[in-house]
């Protein structure tokens, strides 16, 4: 597999880690599973979460990166992992929260996103 294909797939992965690491803990809550764990508890448990975003975020920069032999910059990377990042963020929290919609202001800001990619990708 390409490393350009790889580094996507693994920014993915990681982004999912990172969305549940981040925000799993709020749908715990609401569901009651760790409504009585102390703050430590849910720190953890994130934490936790958090060390398999790492196992794939950190290989992901290490392949991608156009110094170490992969076909992106520095910032092509941080921009794409940005993108990911929202786009995870918005499918997790359409599934897993009630009441959270895209509003038009939203569309928006995902298309400057776009055009973002777009101008860090120019040559």
């Amino acid at each position: 597999m390409s490393s350009t294909v790889l580094t996507v797939i693994f920014l993915v992965i990681s982004n999912v880690f990172m969305t549940f690491a981040w925000y799993g803990h709020l749908k715990l809550n609401d569901m009651g599973v760790s409504k009585s764990w102390p703050l430590y508890m849910v720190i953890l448990f994130s934490w936790g979460i958090a060390l398999l975003e790492y196992c794939f975020q950190v290989p992901a920069n290490r392949i991608g990166f156009e110094g170490n032999g992969g076909p992106y910059s520095l910032i092509q990377l941080k921009v794409m992992q940005e993108v990911i990042t929202l786009v995870v963020f918005v499918i997790f929290s359409l599934i897993a929260f009630e009441g959270f919609a895209l509003r038009w202001n939203h569309i928006l800001a995902f298309i400057l996103l776009i055009a973002a990619v777009y101008l860090v990708f120019m040559k």
